[in-house]
């Protein structure tokens, strides 16, 4: 069973609600994990792993008469696994500056581990979108090795040639399409483990002491339906920036190849939605995309209509009723897709 929210909601609401007053600290944080807004978050099936059974080949079916037996047939399926990992921060606080403010221990504590709830941030989002375990296998799979050949029907070429790339994505979010994976047993979210009182040494090999926070995240991701997501790899980031090429075409090519088109639109209006449909680029091509609709550089151009919608007390830019995650992860130095 899905569990309701996202896991980076999870500790933002956490922290607001608690008394220490740290809550405007971390909002910010808000903002370094657009994945996270949406993700559908399972728990594993098998402690650290998930096996999901993917179905490869419909079964047979014929048309049948009185008096005629029905054909035997049935699905083809194959089992995926998919694997978790975690990414660790360990703050400490020199005790002695504690002492000056007792008061506000605790927000200056929270305040030092920030850095350490931004790194794992940006590290799980880069993750979700470049990680490769058969390159590193303490991390998970991310989406860019599983969607990472133009003979995937829904990965499309944007037509550069060099190394200033980047890509756009439609990620359809449910039990049943792409879902964040955590491992069984334990929460979801960035956790955040107080260790107390500890006896360091300086650079010269003295003894001091300080206040030291573990902060720990657990996470994987499960594709279990590839047909949901489409991506537009190989996108030249000169080329865009100059007007040279526009995103909405490209954008449209995608739309059409996904399965189960306008999920989120669907859901929003309180109808049955196979999943959530995102779309994620960076900035740079979010902005050129905007650019299309209003600058009027073509007839092409006229017809981008980007429009904001209210998602969970957020306003969102839309395009064609999706939503529109801005994501820095997505680099602009990809290696090309062939």
């Amino acid at each position: 069973m899905a569990i309701l929210g996202s896991s980076y909601w999870n500790l933002i609401d956490v922290l607001k609600s608690s008394s220490d007053g740290i809550g405007d600290v971390v909002e910010a944080l808000a903002q370094l994990t657009p994945f996270m807004k949406d993700a559908n978050v399972i728990g594993c099936n098998s402690g650290t792993e998930h096996r999901s059974s993917i179905r490869t080949g419909l079964p047979a079916v014929s048309w049948g008469a009185l008096y005629q037996g029905i054909a035997q047939s049935k699905g083809n399926y194959t089992e995926v696994k998919d694997t978790t990992g975690f990414v660790e921060g360990l703050s400490s606080v020199d005790e002695r500056l504690l002492n000056l403010k007792p008061a506000e221990a605790a927000k200056l504590r929270l305040v030092e581990g920030q850095g350490f709830l931004e790194a794992i941030a940006q590290t799980v989002e880069s993750a979700i979108w470049y990680s490769d375990v058969k390159v590193n296998g303490k991390q998970f799979h991310g989406l860019g090795p599983r969607f990472n050949s133009l003979q995937n029907p829904n990965v499309l070429n944007g037509g550069a040639t060099g190394a200033t790339n980047t890509s756009i994505w439609f990620v359809t979010h449910g039990d049943a399409q792409t879902s964040v994976i955590v491992p069984d047993a334990i929460p979801a979210g960035i956790q955040r483990e107080d260790m107390g009182r500890q006896r360091v040494l300086d650079g010269n090999g003295n003894p001091f002491y300080v206040k030291e926070e573990k902060f720990t995240q657990h996470v994987g991701l499960c594709v279990k339906d590839w047909r949901y997501n489409a991506r537009i790899a190989n996108i030249d980031l000169p080329s865009v920036t100059a007007g040279s090429i526009a995103i909405n075409p490209m954008m449209r090519h995608a739309f059409y190849r996904l399965q189960g088109r306008r999920a989120y639109r669907n859901e929003v209006q309180g109808q049955i939605s196979p999943g959530r449909t995102v779309i994620y680029m960076n900035r740079t091509l979010l902005e050129a995309l905007d650019a299309e609709g209003t600058n009027g550089r073509s007839g092409i151009d006229n017809f981008v209509r980007l429009t904001p919608m209210e998602i969970q007390g957020e306003e969102v830019m839309t395009w064609r009723g999706i939503p529109i995650r801005e994501s820095d992860a997505l680099v602009n130095t990809e290696a090309l897709v062939s």
